[in-house]
């Protein structure tokens, strides 16, 4: 089970509430929370775990969670401290294992499945994927994104946050020589995107880093924060050229997974454990039924093009760059009015994110974001919804082709999955659950697959409709960007699966997503690295499948007595947890995710 990260997926927020009415939806999350005696001592060994091992050993975790008395360390990148994180967890195993889940209420037996399955996937991590001893990358992100956390929210004065800074800083060197001891054949794959990866990082330290504390006035501090920043600045350059001569002259290893630890990383971070190909066969199912869409959808638009012209006049359809953001912040209005109207979920807060420009760090990896505080930040409470925009350097072509991705229909789809009622929505419920394990702990299936059901679920209520009400192209546009962004999802299904399992190769991957996931070759290439080291990104599509069949599950129980609000009100009710654990709390039985 994954820890949850803020940015693009789900960590709790802390916004005030604006909605009287949330009260009273919100009440069975309070009564959720461990009574029996049995529920309260997993409680406090789940705390325990917290507390003892998982923030002292993720550090840089706690800072992005707002808890921030681990601010000034940093993450042991060394043989000894895999090793002893290893011993850890196998220890935590055995003291969350001993628990007898049919002692523990439904929803706390779920928490144990949770902490027990972040264990068992930590270990899957360390002894058998081992990124520690193939991804080059690992460290030089890692305490990259170690500086991003102190940097990125102002929860306390800059002078606090740089002192905390230049501790984290004064072991960064330390952890990129472990590096050098700890790689060991690594893909090839992997050590050119570290070195592509490289640029960006250290342009990051020497500018972005220092400007985000140019107000800090005591000469002291700037000056050690100068030697330590200095020095970080070396050491990423002084292990890009060893990653450069060295290390990629000897990268010949293998990313691939193989089957037995995709089917357990699926089990561990997903709870899902149905066989690979069938998992393949009802994907392809989706992809053709999506596919059949499109060409039903771009013949309606246009019977004298192919589906790929169509397509590409899409594309052409977007907003001066200048415009972007105001376009993103008009549309996010649109979409509470919609959902509000038609009673799809219940809205927690009136607050809206900030629409902001994609911070510099993340320009190169990322078009749009949601970017929220952990669940137990008190200072720094804003959620900023980051959109890149093309650089002004660039010539008019390139910044076209950028533009693309930014079409009308694709920012309506866009705007959905991120914000509403997406993830942002997402956040705002989970501020006020009351557990802590659900709160740090949950499944990409229901984070991303949740975003991904509502692009989907939203046009399905009639939203093209609502926007457009007298244009049916501008109706059938929309429907055609979210079946592109559809099919791009059902192509990384496939691909994950079959990189890892040796039954594809990377170009047949990139070609893949061409043929198949209707995408360019530079948007094929792009998501055939990130299936490299990023094998179980099938969980787009998975998460949806599965909150649809329980969705559909639940209808044919209730028959007319089927709410959609309240069906989507009591699934945030279950947190972050796999979709296996929300459909026996809503169904009541052990039925099948798929």
């Amino acid at each position: 089970m994954k820890p949850l990260t803020r940015i693009a997926c789900a960590i709790a927020l802390a916004l005030p509430l604006g909605n009287a009415a949330f009260a009273a939806q919100a009440a069975p999350m309070a009564a959720a929370t461990a009574t029996s005696p049995a529920d309260q001592t997993f409680m406090r060994l789940a705390d325990h775990y917290f507390d003892d091992y998982y923030f002292p050993a993720n550090p840089s975790t706690a800072t992005a969670d707002g808890l921030h008395a681990w601010d000034g360390k940093l993450e042991d990148y060394s043989r000894a401290g895999v090793d002893a994180n290893i011993k850890a967890l196998k220890q935590w195993e055995a003291r969350v294992a001993a628990v007898d889940p049919k002692m523990l209420s439904q929803f706390v037996q779920g928490d144990r499945e949770l902490v027990l399955n972040n264990i068992r996937s930590s270990l899957l991590t360390l002894e058998t994927i081992r990124p520690w001893q193939k991804n080059p990358d690992n460290y030089s992100s890692g305490i990259t994104s170690s500086a991003f956390t102190l940097m990125e929210r102002k929860f306390a004065s800059p002078e606090t946050r740089l002192r905390a800074l230049i501790a984290r800083e004064k072991q960064m060197p330390a952890v990129l020589a472990d590096a050098r001891k700890n790689l060991d054949n690594p893909p090839a794959i992997y050590t050119q995107i570290a070195l592509e990866q490289l640029p960006g990082l250290v342009s990051f330290f020497q500018h972005d880093v220092p400007s985000a504390f140019a107000d800090v006035s005591d000469a002291d501090l700037k000056k050690q924060f100068a030697d330590s920043n200095g020095a970080v600045i070396k050491a990423l350059q002084d292990y890009q050229a060893w990653l450069k001569t060295d290390l990629l002259p000897r990268s010949h290893g293998d990313f691939r997974i193989g089957a037995q630890a995709f089917r357990d990383k699926l089990k561990y971070d997903e709870m899902v454990t149905l066989p690979l190909d069938q998992l393949v066969a009802i994907d392809m199912a989706n992809m053709r039924a999506n596919q059949q869409q499109f060409a039903k959808v771009a013949h309606e638009l246009d019977p004298a093009k192919t589906p790929q012209q169509v397509l590409a006049e899409l594309a052409a359809d977007h907003p001066a760059p200048d415009k972007l953001l105001d376009v993103f912040r008009g549309s996010l209005d649109k979409l509470v009015d919609f959902i509000k109207q038609h009673h799809v979920i219940t809205v927690p807060s009136d607050v809206r994110p900030i629409v902001e420009e994609t911070p510099p760090f993340m320009r190169a990896t990322t078009f749009a974001s949601m970017d929220t505080p952990g669940p137990y930040e008190t200072v720094a409470k804003e959620a900023y919804f980051n959109v890149t925009l093309p650089d002004p350097s660039w010539d008019k072509q390139r910044t076209d082709e950028f533009m693309a991705q930014f079409n009308y229909p694709v920012i309506n789809s866009v705007a959905t999955h991120e914000a509403y009622p997406g993830h942002y929505i997402q956040f705002l419920w989970m501020h006020h659950l009351d557990d802590r394990v659900r709160k740090l702990l949950g499944a990409n299936t229901n984070v991303e697959g949740w975003a991904h059901y509502c692009e989907q679920m939203m046009l399905d209520q009639g939203l093209a409709q609502f926007l457009y009400p007298h244009d049916r192209r501008q109706q059938l546009l929309l429907r055609l960007g979210q079946l592109q962004d559809a099919l791009l999802r059902n192509a990384r299904f496939v691909v994950g699966i079959r990189l890892h399992t040796g039954q594809m190769t990377m170009a047949q991957a990139e070609d893949f997503f061409v043929k198949e996931g209707y995408q360019s070759h530079a948007v094929g290439e792009v998501e055939t690295k990130r299936g490299s080291s990023d094998p179980t990104y099938l969980y787009y599509t998975l998460g949806k499948l599965e909150i649809q069949k329980l969705r559909t599950d639940l209808q044919a129980k209730q028959g007319k007595n089927f709410n959609l609000e309240h069906f989507h009100d009591a699934f945030m009710q279950q947190g972050f947890a796999p979709i296996a654990i929300v459909r026996k709390a809503m169904l009541h039985d052990d039925s099948p995710v798929l």
